[in-house]
């Protein structure tokens, strides 16, 4: 069985498995849309997607797809809201108020947590992010709802432990925004390029390149200047 079923049998299940508002559990015709056009749109786009393409690969007439989603947009929307809103969201914010909460003996081992955390999420759900990713710069809603959803909170949260670390003399003398934006840029391109850029690229096995991306976001790339004698 291949990663990309693997990733899209993940997907699909979590998406079953939400309590949507006014709206039961996906039925099989939709279980197969929906990982159709979740092939369809990461490897083509939304754009050159269209939904005769994805019924055909669901084994569906046309017209089932606008029995269920009025329009293609909505059934992109369908895909990748409860990844923002039911999902990553969720995900994020529980996890990290876990770690948050964890006492950890530096901010180091803190980013660590965060970056393991995610990297398992990243890989669990790759297709569906790879597709999210594609599309946020085409379509305002997603970028508001992400924004919304995501980066607002996420940021509030995670300020706090860039706080105490600079309280304990751990991180230099920056706006803890600053340290926090980064860190995250740091972490979601590791992300990018390791699974989705360069996946097949000259990596060393992942905790040996978690530990890498860490010691950079904690000393960047500057040989240690010898102290004066």
């Amino acid at each position: 069985m291949s990663k990309d079923h693997n990733e899209q049998s993940a997907w699909i299940e979590l998406l079953n498995q939400l309590e949507l508002e006014d709206r039961e559990k996906m039925t099989d015709k939709q279980k197969r849309i929906a990982a159709a056009a979740l092939d369809i749109f990461s490897e083509k786009g939304y754009a050159a997607a269209s939904t005769n393409e994805i019924a055909k690969k669901a084994g569906v007439a046309e017209g089932t797809i606008f029995r269920h989603y009025k329009t293609k947009k909505d059934l992109l929307f369908s895909i990748l809201s409860p990844l923002m809103t039911k999902l990553l969201a969720p995900f994020v914010l529980r996890d990290l108020q876990q770690i948050v909460d964890t006492p950890h003996d530096s901010y180091a081992q803190f980013v660590m947590a965060v970056l393991k955390n995610r990297h398992d999420f990243f890989v669990k759900h790759k297709q569906a992010i790879r597709l999210l990713i594609q599309e946020i710069p085409f379509h305002e809603e997603l970028r508001e709802e992400f924004i919304k959803t995501v980066t607002e909170q996420l940021f509030y949260r995670a300020q706090l432990v860039v706080e105490r670390s600079k309280a304990d003399k751990e991180l230099i003398n920056l706006p803890s925004h600053a340290i926090l934006r980064f860190t995250i840029t740091n972490v979601v391109g590791f992300l990018l390029v390791r699974h989705l850029f360069l996946p097949n690229g000259p990596w060393q096995d992942d905790e040996t390149e978690l530990e890498r991306t860490v010691q950079f976001i904690m000393h960047g790339v500057a040989a240690p200047q010898a102290k004066p004698e």
